[in-house]
């Protein structure tokens, strides 16, 4: 896809603008100090589920063929090095509750659709996450101050 091929090009300048980390578990992330300190899962598993921005919305998917949003967690989480529940409900059970104020890339967002929490995306950074939003979509980056996700967001979770 032409799309994809684009989005894959200004990757590294997302990521640098982002302030996502590289993939290695021995890679490090600048800090405003100077220092360096290990990039955590959660870093990884968010430029994970980045890199698979323009992959299509598979209910019941988890790979990059096709996506649902619970998949597209897990999947990222699993090339991060985590294993993680796969189901929206599970996640919510595994995840700790984190103020919006103390987000950080790699963190799950819980959103409610339709009266029940259904639908989950990983945080990048910036007001900005990933997700795997319906069918007839592609895994595409939102923003939380969006009124629709902004309405909708129910909590923050960090996998204990």
């Amino acid at each position: 896809m032409i799309f994809q091929s684009a989005i894959r090009a200004l990757l590294p300048v997302f990521i640098i603008v982002g302030g996502l980390a590289g993939c290695s578990s021995t890679a490090t992330q600048a800090v405003t100090s100077g220092e360096a300190r290990p990039v955590d899962v959660g870093s990884r598993a968010a430029r994970v589920a980045y890199e698979q921005v323009g992959s299509p919305y598979v209910y019941g998917g988890n790979s990059p063929r096709g996506f649902d949003c619970s998949g597209l967690v897990q999947f990222s989480y699993s090339k991060a090095g985590r294993a993680v529940p796969r189901t929206t409900g599970a996640l919510w059970q595994n995840a700790t509750p984190v103020p919006r104020s103390d987000i950080r890339a790699g963190d799950i967002l819980f959103f409610n659709v339709d009266g029940k929490v259904s639908h989950v995306g990983l945080y990048l950074g910036k007001s900005r996450f990933v997700h795997a939003p319906s069918s007839g979509k592609f895994v595409s980056v939102a923003s939380l101050d969006s009124p629709y996700y902004s309405r909708s967001l129910v909590r923050a979770g960090r996998l204990r």
